[in-house]
């Protein structure tokens, strides 16, 4: 035997029902989207929070090694040529030139600290806003030139004005306190006119104020 069942519903109760429903989904989608809400708000003020603190850092990171720049920047050292003397500049044939000179150097660290050398000359300690004089002799035996050096040089004599360049190597390094920086490699050229005739001996004039040049 089939039996059917018939409910009636109030239509008024159907549409109850139905409201209830929609407004269950509705409240919990509003639910949904305040969680998703809270949760970029929170992201986005982690990210900025972040980029924040970076900026931060970099910005005293970077003032921070400005300042320490400024402090210990090292100055380049001063070299100025004050007098030099001749004992021997001779040429022969074939082409060769040989000289004894001494030349007298004043060096001097406008640094607040110390400059330590080590060159061929005897090792220098150049304490802080010192001077010191150096006085090397140079020469050696006969070198191979070419001809136009040796009659240039012969005619320098005979004018009375010779040009010579003087030129200093050798590796530094500042001292300030605790820190020692690496050896730094230097180059000084001296460029001067002295006053030479040949066959003269001894202390020779230089012909205005020889600039030294120095390269770290």
């Amino acid at each position: 035997m089939l039996q059917c069942n018939v409910v009636v519903i109030d239509k008024a109760k159907l549409l109850q029902i139905q409201d209830e429903k929609n407004g269950g989904s509705t409240a919990d989608g509003h639910r949904g989207a305040g969680k998703t809400s809270r949760y970029s708000y929170g992201s986005t003020d982690a990210r900025r929070a972040c980029c924040t603190f970076l900026v931060t850092f970099l910005v005293l990171a970077g003032i921070t090694a400005l300042t320490v720049w400024l402090i210990y920047r090292p100055h380049k050292p001063k070299f100025t040529l004050i007098s030099a003397a001749i004992y021997d500049l001779n040429t022969s044939t074939p082409p060769f030139i040989s000289t004894t000179m001494q030349f007298t150097v004043v060096t001097r660290n406008p640094n607040d600290r110390m400059i330590t050398p080590p060159v061929m000359l005897p090792p220098l300690f150049h304490e802080k806003d010192t001077t010191v004089t150096l006085s090397p002799i140079l020469g050696g035996a006969g070198v191979p030139v070419s001809v136009e050096v040796t009659n240039g040089l012969l005619m320098d004599e005979a004018y009375g004005v010779v040009g010579l360049r003087l030129v200093l190597l050798g590796k530094l390094r500042w001292k300030a306190g605790a820190i020692t920086t690496a050896h730094y490699g230097f180059y000084v050229r001296c460029d001067m006119l002295i006053g030479f005739k040949k066959g003269f001996v001894g202390q020779v004039p230089l012909l205005g104020s020889p600039a030294c040049h120095v390269d770290i």
